[in-house]
C-alpha cells in the first residue's frame, strides 16, 4: 500500500508536499529515495547559498526546505541513511537504466556528504576534494612542465615586455566594443544553436534570455529555470574577445548547459518521473559532465578552423574589428588551452596555504597570460568554487575522449551523454 501511495504522489506532483522518508526498508524503492534525495539537496542549499544550481520540481518541496532545514550534522546523518537505503535496493533482474539510476544516486549522495563535511569544517587536499565532490581525481603537474608552452607562445609573439603584457596587447585588437556586445553575442549564440539543432532534437518550447552583468567571479552563467528555459548572464566587467563570444554561446547555450538541462528534464523528469534530475547540486559529479560537455561542445560545433572562419566572416564585421591576424589569434588560443591545467597546481598550493594571495595572482597571470586584474578575478573564482575548476579543462578532455570512442558520429555520442545519467567514472577508458 505504501508503494502505491508513493507512486500516486508522483502522479500528482503539482499538489505534492515535502518528501517523506520511507521508514520501512522492505517497502523502499528508488522513487521514494529519489524524493528524499531532492529534500536533502534542497536543505543543503539552505545551509550553503549557491549549492543548488537549478531546481524545477514541486514548489512545495522547496518551501518545506526553506521552512525547516535540518542542521548540518542532521543532514550528514540523512545522507548516510540514504546511502544505506540505496545499498539495500536490489538490482538483480532490473533494466540497466535502473541499475545506473541507483549508481547515480549513490554517487551524488556521496558528493553531498562530502560537501556537508566540508561545511562542518573538514579539510581535504585539492585532489581529495575534487575526487570526493566530482568523482574524478586530477593529476597535479609541476608548473615547470608548462614552461615549454610559454616558450612557444613567446616565439609566436616576440618583442619587449613580459609575455603576459604581449599577449594582452595582441588580444586588445579583438575586444568587442561594449556598444556592440549585444549583436555580436546574439549572432554567436544563433550560430551555436543553428549548428546544434542540425544534430540534436530539442524541446519545441526551448528558449533563453540573455543579459550582461558585472561584479561576478565568473565570465558567464546559465541559470536553468525548468520548462526548457534558461537565463544566460555574461559578465561584461572585463574585455570579451570575439572567440569568447563563440565559447560563451556554445558553453552556456548550445550544445552546452542549456541543451544539457533541457534534455535531462525531458528524458528523466518529464518522460520517466525521475525526480532526482529536477535538482542540480553544483558540487556534484553532474558538474563534471556539465562543464566538460559544455567546453567540448565548442569544438564539436566549430571543428577545425570553422570558428576562425565564422569570426572573420561574421563577428569581426559586427564588432568593427580588423580580421587580418585572426589565424595567429587562433594559434595563440590553441597554445593557451595547453596551459589550462596549470591552474590546478596553483590552486592546490594556494588553498593549502603554501602560497600567499599576491604570489598566486602572479602565478595565475604568468600561466594564464592575463593581466593582474583578470588574474585577481580568477582567484576570486577559486576562492568561491575551489576544486570546481577541474570540471573545465579536465572535464572537456575526458568528455572528448569518451565521445570519440563511441564512434565516428560525435554528435550522436554527445546527445547520448547529454540525455543520460552517465557519471564521470563511466567516461574513463
Amino acid at each position: 500500500m505504501r508503494a502505491f501511495l508513493l507512486g500516486l504522489l508522483m502522479l500528482v506532483g503539482a499538489c505534492a508536499t515535502a518528501p517523506t522518508p520511507a521508514a520501512d526498508p522492505t517497502g523502499d524503492n528508488l522513487d521514494a529515495i529519489a524524493r528524499d534525495y531532492v529534500a536533502l539537496i534542497l536543505e543543503i542549499g539552505e545551509r550553503e547559498p549557491g549549492y543548488v544550481d537549478a531546481y524545477y520540481g514541486p514548489a512545495a518541496w522547496q518551501e518545506a526546505a526553506k521552512a525547516s532545514p535540518r542542521t548540518v550534522p542532521q543532514l550528514i546523518q540523512g545522507a548516510a541513511t540514504l546511502t544505506e537505503r540505496l545499498n539495500a535496493v536490489p538490482t538483480r533482474g532490473v533494466e540497466p537504466a535502473v541499475v545506473q539510476r541507483r549508481k547515480y544516486l549513490l554517487s551524488h549522495v556521496s558528493a553531498a556528504s562530502a560537501r556537508l563535511r566540508m561545511l562542518s569544517g573538514e579539510k581535504m587536499s585539492f585532489a581529495d576534494e575534487a575526487e570526493a565532490l566530482f568523482g574524478i581525481r586530477p593529476e597535479l603537474m609541476p608548473l615547470s612542465s608548462y614552461d615549454p608552452v610559454l616558450a612557444e607562445i613567446g616565439a609566436l609573439l616576440p618583442g619587449p615586455g613580459s609575455l603576459a603584457d604581449r599577449v594582452t596587447a595582441f588580444k586588445a585588437h579583438y575586444v568587442i566594443p561594449k556598444d556592440r556586445l549585444q549583436p555580436v553575442m546574439d549572432a554567436a549564440i544563433a550560430e551555436c544553436r543553428r549548428r546544434t539543432v542540425r544534430h540534436i532534437d530539442l524541446p519545441a518550447n526551448e528558449r533563453f534570455t540573455l543579459s550582461f552583468v558585472g561584479d561576478k567571479p565568473w565570465s558567464g552563467y546559465n541559470y536553468y529555470l525548468g520548462d526548457a528555459a534558461s537565463r544566460i548572464e555574461i559578465n561584461a566587467d572585463f574585455p570579451i574577445y570575439t572567440e569568447r563570444a563563440i565559447d560563451l554561446g556554445c558553453h552556456e547555450g548550445y550544445p552546452g548547459h542549456h541543451v544539457y538541462n533541457a534534455l535531462l528534464e525531458k528524458t528523466f523528469v518529464r518522460d520517466r518521473n525521475w525526480v532526482e534530475m529536477s535538482v542540480y547540486p553544483l558540487f556534484s559529479p553532474m558538474s563534471f559532465v556539465a562543464e566538460g560537455s559544455a567546453n567540448y561542445g565548442i569544438d564539436l560545433a566549430f571543428p577545425g578552423d570553422e570558428g576562425t572562419v565564422f569570426e572573420r566572416e561574421v563577428l569581426f564585421p559586427l564588432a568593427g574589428l580588423d580580421p587580418s591576424t585572426a589565424e595567429k589569434k587562433a594559434q595563440l588560443g590553441a597554445l593557451q588551452r595547453r596551459l589550462a591545467r596549470a591552474e590546478y597546481t596553483i590552486a592546490d598550493d594556494y588553498l593549502a596555504g603554501r602560497v600567499g594571495r599576491e604570489e598566486t595572482i602572479a602565478r595565475l597571470s604568468k600561466y594564464s597570460l592575463a593581466d593582474p586584474a583578470k588574474a585577481a578575478q580568477r582567484l576570486r573564482f577559486i576562492d568561491t568554487y575551489r576544486s570546481y575548476i577541474i570540471n573545465y579543462g579536465l572535464g572537456r578532455d575526458v568528455v572528448q575522449a569518451w565521445v570519440e570512442r563511441q564512434g565516428p558520429n560525435r554528435w550522436d555520442g554527445m546527445e547520448t551523454l547529454l540525455s543520460s545519467q552517465i557519471l564521470p567514472v563511466d567516461l574513463l577508458p
